[in-house]
């Protein structure tokens, strides 16, 4: 642990996979990891070798919160729910003014909501105090993920009644809001950093959309504004160490014998900022998915939701939300630093890879 940036663990795996290679082990207090890094490996592990490694190890924080419960999330169309609550942001975002604010919690709140619409049939306003509430639990959590000190023992005496559910709701409202929400508030200080990008996005709004709202369909003639949300979602780099996994059967994987019960991270750092993959990894630029006639292209090594059994459940809600708030937030605002401010974009300590504490002016454009 010596060795280990404990603020942001993943900066010391990327560091050691460049002396050791793609496939190496570390040890944690009483834990032996295998961590994956770069693409190549990475995929091999969770698409080749797909069953081998769609185990999840005993983390006692996440066993704790869980108690040993799973869920999967189905792909029912809420695109009408998203976009009354888009209405419901942006009226938060005009009442500032232009003045600056912390969009954070407001943000949180939004997307807070969708899951809310889903599990309880119901939205809270961003002010009301259990909302409020249950923001500061999953940020707090958030910030605790982080550390490789989540790896310590588990508290016995916290009990639940009505585990299964209980565990579940936990686990989609928290998994619901921190990603989603994180890459939203990436995407906003992203756009204050870049003007011109900004307004290359806006344009493309204007062109397809004009002042009606957006929808889903609008993405295949959007190619500009959907390059620069997936590289929004790149470079933002939220969830870098994964979550981890771990081997259901002894396996041999790239000259390695792990045997059964390894426990594996495969480290989406490593793939998202891939220099084999990627022409500019360390810097943002939408071009990364744009062909050299403006067209919207894949890449391979695009897998912020990571892959295989084990990938993102709610990704396809995830992409509808990020669409569909980001081009309703930019239809309606500019965005600028508050005056005489200098915006970083150096990342939080945390499980997800969020921006520092910041305010932003939100300019009306209607």
């Amino acid at each position: 642990m010596h060795i280990l940036n404990m603020k942001k663990p993943y900066k010391s795996f990327i560091e050691l996979a460049k002396k050791y290679g793609p496939v190496y082990s570390i040890q944690i207090g009483e834990e032996k990891m295998v961590i994956l890094s770069g693409y190549e490996t990475v995929r091999d592990a969770l698409v080749n070798h797909a069953d081998e490694f769609s185990g999840r190890p005993i983390i006692p924080l996440f066993h704790d919160l869980e108690k040993g419960h799973d869920f999967g999330m189905g792909s029912k169309t809420i695109e009408d729910r998203i976009l009354q609550e888009c209405d419901c942001l942006v009226k938060k975002f005009k009442s500032f003014k232009g003045e600056p604010f912390d969009n954070r919690m407001i943000i949180n709140a939004a997307v807070g909501n969708i899951i809310v619409s889903i599990l309880l049939s119901h939205r809270f306003d961003y002010e009301d105090p259990t909302m409020l509430k249950l923001l500061k639990i999953v940020n707090e959590n958030t910030e605790i993920l982080g550390s490789p000190t989540a790896m310590e023992q588990p508290n016995h005496k916290l009990c639940y009644t009505d585990e299964n559910l209980t565990s579940l709701v936990t686990a989609l409202f928290a998994a619901g809001i921190d990603t989603t929400s994180t890459t939203l508030r990436w995407g906003i200080l992203l756009m204050i950093t870049y003007p011109d990008i900004q307004r290359k996005v806006q344009s493309e709004i204007e062109k397809v959309i004009g002042s009606s709202a957006p929808h889903t369909g609008h993405r295949k003639n959007m190619p500009y504004t959907d390059a620069v949300i997936h590289e929004i979602q790149r470079f933002g780099d939220i969830v870098p160490t994964n979550l981890s996994h771990s081997t259901t059967q002894d396996v041999n994987f790239r000259g390695y014998f792990l045997p059964k019960g390894t426990h594996v991270i495969p480290l989406l750092t490593s793939v998202l900022f891939d220099e084999a993959h990627f022409k500019r990894p360390k810097e943002f630029y939408p071009e990364h998915f744009l062909d050299a006639s403006g067209n919207f292209v894949k890449n391979e090594a695009f897998i912020p939701f990571s892959a295989g059994k084990r990938s993102c459940a709610g990704e396809t809600l995830a992409k509808m939300e990020l669409f569909l708030f980001f081009v309703s937030l930019l239809q309606n605002f500019t965005f600028q630093a508050p005056p005489g401010v200098m915006l970083s974009l150096e990342s939080a300590v945390g499980f997800t890879r969020s921006p520092l504490s910041h305010k932003i002016c939100a300019v009306s454009r209607v």
